[in-house]
């Protein structure tokens, strides 16, 4: 018996490091929930092209966003994200240059200080694939976008150091200007005189969301 027992002592020894490595490891199912941007950790940038020479890219810096999301219901989901047009930022800017793209010919962010997105409906594509289609609205005009997402995954939290859900996106889509009447600048057909039409849009966003539960 005393065997038996010492025997049982050693081999929950030897097990102990890979189960507290288990109790420890997050759980990687994300729950249902509602689910707020984690700010630090999302970027919103944008690419057009300049005189055909050169994909120029630029960013806002200050945008936030919920979201409804359940994984095992994808398609129900619902996202809304608002973007402040003041905080743009583009790489080494000439004098003046920031206050031309916000100026009247450009953004006009004294008149349209708010650009939002609200999504209308998401088509799931694939395991961790879809499209989300939306109502974007910039420069005082509204008009559908369409955005390619990818789930990068996330958790239900970690006791102790992330108490709440987490999930990650990555997002992809294009827009003309002019359609949301930004046309200052737009080559004429057939030439490349200019600063693009078509703005690429490429979005990286962590959320965070219900409290881990006991």
């Amino acid at each position: 018996m005393k065997r038996l027992l010492s025997a049982s002592v050693v081999a929950l020894a030897l097990m102990a490091p890979a189960l507290a490595q288990d109790m420890a490891a997050p759980s990687p199912v994300v729950p249902a929930g509602d689910y707020k941007l984690d700010k630090s950790h999302a970027t919103l940038t944008f690419v057009v092209s300049h005189l055909g020479f050169s994909n120029y890219h630029g960013q806002f810096t200050s945008f936030d966003a919920t979201m409804s999301f359940d994984p095992a219901n994808a398609a129900a989901a619902k996202l809304t994200a608002h973007i402040d047009p003041n905080s743009l930022s583009v790489p080494n800017p000439p004098p003046g240059f920031l206050d031309e793209l916000k100026g009247a010919q450009f953004l006009d962010t004294a008149k349209y200080p708010d650009m939002s997105f609200v999504s209308t409906s998401i088509e799931v594509t694939g395991e961790k694939t879809g499209k989300i289609t939306g109502d974007f609205t910039m420069h005082g005009v509204t008009k559908p976008v369409m955005l390619d997402v990818t789930f990068n995954g996330g958790w239900a939290g970690i006791p102790g150091m992330d108490p709440n859900a987490r999930a990650g996106f990555s997002a992809t889509g294009t827009l003309k200007r002019s359609d949301f009447g930004i046309d200052y600048g737009v080559p004429p057909p057939g030439t490349t005189m200019g600063v693009s039409d078509e703005v690429q849009i490429i979005i990286e966003a962590e959320f965070s969301g219900p409290e881990l539960k006991p």
